[in-house]
């Protein structure tokens, strides 16, 4: 009899209380959770990257950043001889893309705000594929901040004022203005400040999907303005949209 009274109190000590059985349950819901996240992650990144490499491996260049130079400089020689204004030579510069590159120039584009590192402006989006974007970005009011650092090469050829930048280590500014073509290596940063008026043609080449989000965050963490997010993302997405499936350009 005192041996079965002991066996069933040890089997009573045995069994956990429901306090540890719950604790015991959260802690092995939460390791399980947990884990299910890292997957989750892990397959994202590998899809990412497989992504980004095929961007990379597929990719079909339509612009080159010395024609599209030339190509601003002309507009400036010839705004400047007929005594026309801002508006004048943006006309002229988007005529030209177009003539130059018929079916990859957006047909009716619009002009949006875009804000990015801090910086804040307009931008008129002509060209956005997989693997290079072509816009008119810039302020009549003058803006700062901080480049972007990219899986692509960004030029910036200018129309109209000045561009100051630097990179760190620099103590030195470099100065760009109309017909000056500002490159932005892939990985590289700057601090850069468009002085007063400033206009310029930007071309992007190489992982443009990796660009979005440097250009969407400021939207979600500082000015809230869903309206031109939504412009953004629309117009990225006819464009890119577009070139693959109606020219086969990734």
């Amino acid at each position: 009899m005192t041996k079965s009274k002991n066996t069933a109190a040890k089997a009573k000590n045995a069994t956990p209380s429901p306090a540890v059985a719950a604790a015991a349950n959260v802690q092995c819901g939460t390791s399980c959770g947990t884990l299910k996240c890292l997957k989750k992650l892990v397959f994202i990144a590998i899809a990412l990257g497989i992504f980004c490499a095929a961007i990379e491996y597929t990719r079909t260049t339509v612009f080159d950043p010395k024609e599209l130079q030339t190509l601003a400089q002309e507009a400036i020689r010839e705004n400047e001889a007929a005594g026309g204004s801002t508006d004048d030579l943006v006309d002229s510069v988007v005529a030209k893309m177009r003539a130059k590159y018929p079916g990859h120039i957006l047909p009716e584009p619009e002009w949006m705000f875009n804000n990015a590192g801090g910086a804040m402006g307009a931008m008129l989006v002509l060209h956005c594929s997989f693997s290079e974007y072509i816009i008119i970005f810039g302020t009549p009011l003058g803006t700062e901040g901080h480049t972007g650092r990219f899986l692509a090469d960004d030029y910036f050829t200018i129309l109209e004022g000045e561009q100051w930048a630097f990179p760190a280590g620099s103590l030195q500014r470099e100065v760009y203005k109309a017909g000056d073509q500002h490159h932005l290596p892939l990985g590289v940063a700057k601090q850069y400040k468009m002085d007063k008026t400033c206009w310029a043609l930007e071309y992007a080449v190489g992982n443009i999907p990796a660009m979005l989000p440097f250009g969407f965050a400021d939207s979600f963490f500082s000015t809230l303005d869903f309206v031109s997010l939504y412009q953004t993302v629309k117009v990225s997405a006819v464009g890119m949209l577009s070139e693959l499936f109606i020219n086969g350009k990734v």
